[in-house]
């Protein structure tokens, strides 16, 4: 067997990506491996979200430089690849950085890697691949052979049409694409059969899924999901990522009516001022928001809520950022993730006037990620005392250990026996640690 080793960034959707890819390369006799020094193929499959990613990809191309000399020198060969957003966006450029990169391919082409390495061994042939064929790659992905997990990532949507201002996925993912829902509900039964107990359905803009069935009709996501619960060892589903703008009257429903929904939504807002979002073409208000929140709240009290905020977009004032710390506080969110706006080439934001000091980004930053980190600790800490299903899903460091996950996503250690992972378990949740939950079975 050849060792194939991949590195994932960025978002779940490059996990699930990644998976699918070494799924693909088994039959060519491909076996995984935690390391890159002792690989026959190297893949980086890439985020393009923020320029620190990229440049992270760079820098570890260099790494990979050497191992592939190093390897060479001992009369061997290693294969290396670059996929994913970086590769679609610039893949004429990642040759002309690292010529030692042998094949390019984008997040909706790396079905045809397979071909690629064919080519590579006949001497012939392109060394990108960056088309959007988004149905024929789904068409033409094999079966996954590869361990599912507990929690399993299944894409059900790709691309985008909302065209954020600051966002390249657009560019790198290519328009919104549905795929058909019986073939999602297959693959779920058969990740199911291969231990996931939890499905978590993926897209970039997943609560836009428009599914087209065999018989013509189109499915929302919550049909799906509704479908989906109907598995009898998917124990809970989950979905990511959302925007406001899609989240339907079925869906918001769906949040009271199916049990194995979980209680927790990724809802990013990216800003409090609706003067920013209008610069950001979100195409929806604060107030939409809110009222978002209390709709959902409405049909499950015990909702929780995770969110991404950009600060520092052109233009944001003072009085903008107050609003973004506003907001912050009246929804009290459960966890979130908050960034420094990073202008990526060819989006309208990058040449927009009125670009903010990196010294201002990192003081609003700072603000912020104290009063989202505050609202982390105060939901972890009103837990204490209670009971909570906690569904296990791997072995802990310490030996009779095992860790699993509350509704909320929050991580729960117990001194339990590892053939209760894959099970969820009432847990009475007593101390909390720097990152994680400590807890005894009931």
């Amino acid at each position: 067997m050849k060792k194939l080793f991949v590195k994932t960034y960025g978002c779940q959707m490059n996990a699930y990506d990644s998976a699918r890819m070494a799924d693909l390369l088994a039959p060519l006799g491909f076996a995984g491996t935690d390391t890159a020094e002792d690989a026959d193929m190297v893949i980086l499959n890439t985020c393009h979200i923020r320029e620190r990613a990229t440049e992270k990809v760079y820098s570890e191309l260099g790494r990979i430089r050497g191992l592939k000399e190093d390897k060479a020198r001992k009369g061997g060969r290693m294969l290396v690849a670059v996929a994913g957003c970086t590769a679609q966006a610039e893949g004429e450029e990642i040759l002309a950085r690292a010529p030692m990169v042998d094949m390019v391919v984008g997040p909706q082409s790396y079905h045809r890697l397979p071909e690629m390495i064919a080519r590579l061994a006949r001497g012939s042939g392109e060394r990108i691949e960056a088309d959007f064929p988004a149905l024929e790659k789904f068409d033409n992905l094999l079966e996954a052979v590869s361990d599912a997990g507990v929690s399993a990532f299944l894409t059900v949507q790709e691309g985008c049409d909302k065209f954020c201002t600051f966002c390249v996925v657009p560019y790198t993912r290519g328009p919104e694409h549905s795929r058909p829902p019986e073939k999602i509900v297959a693959e779920a039964r058969a990740l199911s059969a291969r231990g996931a107990r939890e499905i978590v359905l993926l897209g970039q803009n997943v609560n836009a899924y428009r599914g087209t069935d065999a018989r013509g009709k189109v499915w929302s996501l919550a049909r799906l999901i509704e479908a989906i619960a109907g598995i009898e060892n998917v124990l809970r589903i989950r979905y990511t990522t959302s925007h406001p703008r899609d989240m339907a009257d079925d869906l918001i429903a769906a949040h009271g009516a199916i049990e194995k929904l979980m209680p927790f939504l990724h809802l990013p807002v990216q800003s409090g001022s609706d003067g920013v979002l209008a610069a950001m073409n979100r195409q929806h208000t604060v107030e939409d928001y809110r009222q978002l929140i209390a709709r959902l709240r409405a049909v499950r009290p015990d909702m929780g809520f995770s969110s991404d905020f950009i600060v520092g977009f052109p233009g944001e004032t003072d009085a903008d950022f107050e609003a973004t710390l506003q907001l912050v506080r009246d929804v009290r969110y459960a966890q979130c993730f908050s960034f420094k706006y990073s202008p990526r080439p060819g989006t309208p934001a990058a040449a927009a006037k009125k670009q903010i000091a990196e010294s201002v980004k990192s003081a609003r930053l700072d603000v912020l990620q104290k009063l989202l980190m505050s609202q982390q600790d105060a939901a972890n800490r009103a837990a204490i005392g209670m009971t909570s299903d906690v569904l296990f899903e791997k072995s802990g460091r310490n030996p009779g250990q095992i860790v699993g996950r509350t509704p909320y996503l929050q991580p729960v250690h117990v001194e339990a026996p590892a053939a209760l992972i894959g099970t969820v378990r009432a847990v009475r949740l007593e101390a909390l640690t720097a990152n994680s939950l400590k807890g005894g079975l009931i």
